[in-house]
């Protein structure tokens, strides 16, 4: 059975109206040519009556081609565009607005009226409301407190805006599926990908207390069935498989029901998976010929890091751990595990752990940590563990990484200069801080502060 859609019925009212206009003028043809032709055999200026009708009708069928052309068969014209040279922004908004029928369609009209594209737009329920979060690309020339203030004039409340890149163009659905498969191959991507998951955001571990277990993401989620309750919005709490607790803090804009689903969803792909290490391995040979394997290290690695620490000298530890020697094996259980940062192991062809590197997440900050063997000082180790952290902090989307040492261990100093990078020294009390400035993943440079909260009415 054959059905009509709306185009093809309105083609056959048109096809209809043309027939009878055609009739139409065909009947009034014939009406002119029969009073013609009557003036030119009764009138008395017949032939001069006759040669300018002739006249008449190919005017009128010459504006007849020309008007045809024009409005009905000329291929249509280039679109509409923006004038040319006029540059664009991508902002990040977020608006809350009320569940009512219309309300988004009037922020959507408002942003419209200011030549501002939606680009993509995410939708997170609350109890009274919604908090859709937009993607705009607007005119580079509109200020951001004016595209607040439209958005509040429409009926936004708690609007909050930043700047946005080309990443953000991956809608979620992608995103959240890239960020599964990278903690899925990789328990150290938990805390990373949490953070690119909210924005710019803080990611903390607090270690389990002693004597308590680990509970899973769904026991956590049993005691705090949602962030809205908690007087912190902005806090999140996970608990972590490894144990302990997972606090991701965002200041100034709260935590919503869907947000916190997500991150649950991480953490329980993460319990579910266990304990798993990346399996990757890399020889090098050392300059006097020696074969050495540089891999990922972890909480199995306990003992083996304990007994390398016995055949450190009791200067090799000071010098790493800046503290009393005896606390030194006290650090090692924190700077395992994969929530704190990564760490790299290097073997000798007989598998004997000499040498550890590890890179820690500390807050927007990331520090750079070595320790080799006295025996295996002075070959190149420390060298090469070094770009390897490097390497894995700017994977990581890191903008620089940091190392604290003394200021006489000139050792570290010249490990750090063969980096190649622009380095900041601070000294203070005899403590060397080296900063390395790591290059842009993105080639954009360090992302804008975001902007502050603008409150509008509720409408």
């Amino acid at each position: 059975m054959r059905h009509s859609t709306p185009a093809q019925t309105r083609a056959r009212q048109r096809h209809w109206g043309r027939d009878l206009a055609e009739v139409a003028a065909l009947f009034t043809a014939m009406a002119a040519a029969d009073f013609v032709a009557d003036l030119v055999n009764h009138g008395p200026d017949g032939g001069v009556l006759l040669a300018t009708s002739s006249l008449g009708l190919l005017g009128a069928a010459g504006f007849h081609t020309w008007w045809t052309r024009r409005h009905s068969h000329a291929p249509p014209g280039p679109p509409e565009t923006a004038p040319a040279g006029t540059e664009t922004t991508l902002w990040r908004l977020r608006t809350t607005l009320r569940d009512t029928p219309g309300s988004l369609g009037e922020v959507c009209t408002a942003l419209a009226g200011s030549r501002v594209d939606i680009v993509t737009l995410q939708t997170h329920p609350l109890a009274d409301g919604t908090v859709d979060e937009f993607l705009l690309r607007a005119p580079a020339a509109l200020p951001a407190a004016a595209l607040a203030l439209t958005v509040a004039d429409a009926g936004g409340a708690d609007t909050w805006l930043e700047r946005a890149d080309a990443h953000d163009l991956v809608d979620a659905p992608t995103r959240m599926l890239a960020l599964a498969t990278r903690t899925a191959l990789d328990p150290a991507e938990l805390p990373l990908a949490l953070r690119e998951l909210f924005g710019r955001c803080t990611i903390s571990s607090t270690p389990a207390t002693p004597g308590g277990a680990a509970g899973s993401a769904r026991d956590d989620a049993a005691e705090e069935p949602g962030v809205q309750e908690s007087p912190r919005p902005t806090v999140m709490r996970l608990r972590d498989p490894s144990g302990g607790t997972i606090v991701v803090r965002r200041d100034h804009l709260p935590f919503t029901p869907t947000e916190f689903a997500r991150a649950r969803a991480l953490v329980e792909l993460d319990a579910r998976l266990g304990v798993r290490m990346p399996a990757r391995r890399d020889v090098l040979t050392l300059p006097e010929g020696n074969e050495i394997t540089v891999r990922r290290a972890g909480s199995d690695d306990h003992a083996a890091a304990l007994a390398m620490h016995d055949r450190c000298s009791p200067a090799t530890l000071s010098s790493r751990y800046h503290g009393p020697v005896g606390d030194a094996d006290r650090y090692l259980a924190h700077l395992l595990s994969p929530r704190f940062g990564r760490t790299l192991a290097v073997e000798t062809a007989s598998g004997r752990l000499v040498a550890l590197g590890h890179l820690l997440w500390d807050g927007d900050e990331n520090e750079v940590a070595l320790i080799v063997e006295d025996d295996w000082q002075r070959r190149g180790i420390g060298a090469a563990l070094l770009r390897r952290l490097v390497e894995l902090a700017a994977e990581a989307g890191r903008d620089s990484v940091y190392a604290v040492t003394r200021s006489s261990n000139t050792a570290m100093v010249a490990t750090m200069r063969e980096l190649d990078l622009p380095l900041d020294y601070q000294l203070e009390d005899g403590t060397l801080v080296i900063t390395a400035a790591l290059p842009s993943a993105s080639g954009t440079g360090p992302a804008p502060a975001a902007l502050p909260w603008v409150t509008g009415p509720r409408r």
